[in-house]
């Protein structure tokens, strides 16, 4: 039986891939510095930085889905980022494993017009620059034809299960569910796209099962039209009870936060994203894969009703 193997096992996307494989009933494997049990999968402890460990994580796995989170801090980023890319490569090239590195928007940077696979990295930000060195570093490898791997690719999330890694599940959602307003930073009135997680999840299943994918990149799965902030929000209220008012955070005030709040002050510089339209083509994927992306009417729907069924 094929072994899929999750290096970062303890994410967002990793916990919505397990039940995706579960159901294939493949064999799994769980990758992180302090893996959750799960009944019925395998764990290790394994740090990225070390090519011995991320070689023995990685020994016998068909296929390797790279999902790490790193501290939010563009230092931590330059220091560790190029160093676990290196050591993933070279240990999937040791061992034969195919590749899938699960990687974000930044390395576009500020774009005008809609975002696709051939769009070019133009990043305006320090962690935009460091996504856009190892995405070249493995697409180089891909080009090469030394190792067979697939960059997918995803913007901010939202979804069942999704909290605090979520602008609406932290600004709309949680709000709403405690009967305060919602919010939304700093442009409540330009799209913007989000990807809804179980899709991304299948996604990933069927670009790893599917050979001509690999040496590619593949935007994962994103509804259009893109909502704007006001949309989104009236989509939730309708769904949750809400009035549909938004308080809009001016950008200025997630200066001032960010003297104290470290996460606000690394993310300040990718404030562009809220600021101006940033809107992501899924088309490749849905062309190749006859793939509808979950409307957002149906995925917020889902998605309200989590969290007012959750205790969390």
């Amino acid at each position: 039986m094929a072994l899929y193997t999750i290096l970062g096992a303890n994410g967002t996307i990793a916990n919505a891939l397990i039940p995706v494989l579960q159901r294939e009933k493949v064999d799994i494997r769980l990758v992180s510095r302090n893996p959750k049990p799960v009944d019925g999968i395998e764990t290790m402890k394994a740090d990225m930085l070390k090519t011995d460990q991320v070689l023995h994580a990685i020994s016998g796995s068909n296929v390797v889905i790279l999902t790490v989170g790193l501290q939010y801090n563009s230092k931590v980023w330059a220091s560790e980022w190029p160093v676990i890319m290196c050591n993933v490569i070279d240990a999937c090239k040791a061992t034969g494993a195919k590749l899938i590195f699960f990687d974000n928007a930044y390395m576009y940077g500020k774009t005008d017009g809609v975002i696709t696979e051939t769009s070019l990295y133009n990043a305006v930000s320090k962690k935009g620059r460091i996504r856009a060195s190892i995405a070249r570093m493995l697409e180089k490898k891909m080009q090469e034809g030394s190792l067979k791997a697939i960059i997918a690719r995803a913007v901010d999330f939202y979804g069942p299960n999704v909290t605090d890694k979520s602008a609406p599940g932290v600004y709309v959602l949680s709000n709403l569910k405690k009967g305060k307003r919602a919010q939304w930073p700093i442009n409540a009135d330009v799209p913007r796209s989000f990807n809804y997680v179980p899709d991304a999840a299948e996604a990933l299943w069927l670009l790893a099962n599917k050979e001509s994918a690999f040496g590619q990149i593949w935007h994962l799965p994103s509804a259009l039209p893109a909502l704007t902030g006001r949309e989104f929000i009236k989509v939730v209220s309708q769904n949750m009870g809400g009035n549909g008012k938004v308080t809009v955070l001016p950008k200025w005030i997630f200066k001032i936060m960010g003297l104290f709040v470290p996460f606000i002050r690394e993310a300040y510089e990718l404030n562009y994203q809220d600021e101006y339209p940033f809107i992501f083509s899924s088309e490749k994927f849905e062309k190749a894969f006859d793939f509808t992306p979950t409307s957002y009417d149906k995925g917020i729907k889902q998605t309200s009703e989590w969290f007012m069924s959750s205790s969390k």
